[in-house]
């Protein structure tokens, strides 16, 4: 057997009638050294990556009294905050709408000349 090899960078005593396959890999079986072994697509990371904050669509009806349609209303910047911002507006809405139906169990601030005798 000689080391002789072809123009082409093949033995001389290789079967030209046996080409290589198409997938990279020699006659000889063995793949090629700069052969990738799999071809895997690359992993950015956005896969794993949670989604951004996104807005529910919810319609808020409004209520009539102005106090409460603005507390339904600052429910909305919920949806431009990471979960873990809601817990702040939920609370402050929460708040206010508990202060709002405190006030309606109040007593009346006596009006003037109320207290006629």
């Amino acid at each position: 057997m000689t080391d002789e090899v072809n123009p082409d960078g093949d033995p001389a005593d290789a079967d030209p009638a046996d080409p290589a396959p198409a997938d990279g890999t020699p006659a000889g079986g063995a793949p090629a050294a700069d052969a990738p072994a799999h071809a895997v697509p690359e992993d950015d990371g956005s896969a794993d990556a949670p989604a951004g904050p996104a807005p529910l669509g919810v319609v808020r009806m409004p209520t009539g009294h102005a106090g409460v349609d603005a507390l339904l209303e600052r429910l909305a910047d919920a949806d431009h905050l990471p979960a873990d911002g809601h817990v702040e507006v939920y609370e402050d809405v929460h708040r206010g709408l508990r202060d709002a139906l405190t006030a309606l169990d109040a007593a009346p601030a006596p009006r003037p000349y109320d207290n006629r005798s």
